[in-house]
């Protein structure tokens, strides 16, 4: 494993400050001064110096190049929920187009900042206070903090771990060291580095928090998606019931759909969220938000895709999750999963929810050949979505398609629909209506080389240990 890191001059600047970003964050998170150029054994040096740093390593997810705005946004932009607007404001036009080169900012700003992340969690991890449970608490926030980090990079920027789990992935930082710069890990090795991760935040981690932090049952939920990633489905589906059978988190019911997601409030009742980046008053992106670029009185540059709005039946209450009009575009269909962009206190960003894991125990009993199992949990949720809905009844391949199906409409606009057709190794077919995707790929095949994000320039510029690994085609 490597304990050394490969970053771009602007990167390396921000780690010889050890600029630990902490904010004013609402709801419990706590208020503390930033840490400017520090070491680590100087920034850390008591509990309140590790809750603040913890902190701050969280408030980096809200950042928009990460997920405040453009992770969730490239999960569905690449994919066929969504699409830009004619009227745009210029905006992730390269995701829908999928024409990224080299110098792409979006790619260049995803990889700067998820570093950084990985960079303050790094700093909670390696300070040198001694165990206690709170401690321990901490440090298993920041294992699972970094490992959540490395997955997203790991998926954007190397293919597949289902096509090909030698190829080049991501380079593994565990400690500060500003001097080397090492080549790219392979995805193997940087997918074992977020099992060994999230492990060991398992083992740590025994406090109950609010949906804004990490706990014992949400990094076992990230651990079953991670293995749901790789196709090792027994492994899967054996996290995703144990976070069904114990961790005593319900799931949403069909009465509570839509004041769940109109609600901008970080929850205590562990109803549905297990993990969520809080945004609050002071907290939030704003104008950059994901909310606002969906929102109608904002961007409103991203709209629903109308082959995916049928797929809705007018019993489905996923379906008044999306406005049938716009004041501004007149006749499209808007995302109204995030209604409080126009808002002082924003919309939280969903990042782990009960009803991904029931979908994904359901995948995972139908892969290993359990099909009584499966239709048990993909109609946990879709019986609580459609109105006097009995459930499905399919068997083989056809069930395949309808749990496949319940997680497109589930998890429609939090950015994993684009991952499905990935770990499949699938191309991305969108069905185009009334011009909306004119001049964008309609079928994206599944070896095209700009599926994947390339290596920023700058990255190659300030590493020669990387400049001979980008990836191919760039």
């Amino acid at each position: 494993m490597k304990t050394f890191f490969n970053i771009s001059n602007k990167l390396i600047l921000r780690l010889t400050l050890l600029l630990v970003l902490v904010s004013s964050c609402k709801k419990d998170f706590l208020e503390k001064e930033q840490y400017g150029a520090v070491p680590t054994s100087k920034a850390i040096l008591t509990v309140d110096d590790m809750e603040a740093a913890l902190n701050g390593t969280y408030a980096g997810l809200r950042n928009p190049t990460l997920f405040g705005r453009t992770i969730p946004i490239f999960g569905d932009l690449m994919a066929d929920n969504v699409y830009i607007s004619n009227d745009n404001s210029n905006r992730y036009l390269d995701f829908f187009y999928v024409n990224m080169t080299v110098n792409n900012a979006n790619a260049r700003d995803l990889w700067q900042d998820g570093y950084n992340v990985i960079l303050n969690a790094n700093n909670v991890i390696n300070c040198a206070l001694t165990s206690t449970e709170k401690i321990d608490e901490f440090r298993g926030e920041a294992y699972a903090l970094r490992a959540l980090m490395y997955f997203e990079l790991v998926k954007h920027f190397a293919q597949p771990y289902t096509v090909s789990p030698n190829a080049l992935g991501v380079p593994i930082i565990t400690k500060y060291d500003p001097t080397l710069k090492p080549p790219r890990n392979t995805v193997s090795e940087v997918y074992a580095q977020i099992e060994n991760d999230l492990t060991t935040a398992i083992n740590l981690m025994t406090q109950e928090r609010s949906s804004g932090y990490f706990t014992r049952y949400a990094a076992t939920a990230l651990l079953a998606r991670m293995h749901l990633y790789k196709g090792e489905w027994a492994e899967a589906l054996e996290a995703a019931e144990d976070v069904i059978s114990n961790s005593g988190y319900s799931l949403l019911k069909i009465n509570q759909v839509q004041g769940y997601w109109s609600s901008n409030t970080a929850r205590k009742d562990k109803l549905e969220t297990l993990f969520e980046v809080v945004n609050d008053l002071s907290g939030n992106a704003g104008i950059d938000a994901l909310a606002y670029f969906y929102d109608q009185v904002g961007y409103g540059d991203a709209l629903v895709a109308e082959s995916f709005y049928t797929l809705f039946t007018d019993n489905d209450v996923r379906k008044t999750l999306i406005l049938p009009s716009s004041p501004i575009r007149g006749d499209v269909r808007v995302v109204n999963k995030y209604p409080n962009s126009s808002q002082p206190d924003k919309d939280e960003v969903k990042i782990i929810r009960m009803s991904e894991v029931y979908l994904t125990a359901a995948e995972a009993a139908y892969q290993l050949g359990d099909e009584a199992q499966a239709l048990e949990y993909v109609n946990a949720v879709a019986t609580q979505r459609m109105a006097g809905f009995t459930g499905y009844k399919s068997t083989g391949s056809a069930l395949l398609s309808d749990i496949l199906l319940e997680r497109r409409k589930e998890l429609a606009f939090e950015g994993h629909r684009y991952w499905d057709y990935a770990r499949y190794h699938q191309d991305v077919v969108r069905i185009d209506v009334n011009g909306e995707y004119t001049g964008a790929p309609l079928i994206i095949e599944a070896d095209y080389f700009r599926r994947i994000l390339p290596i920023p320039q700058a990255e190659l510029d300030a590493n020669p240990n990387i400049r001979g690994q980008q990836n191919p085609g760039y």
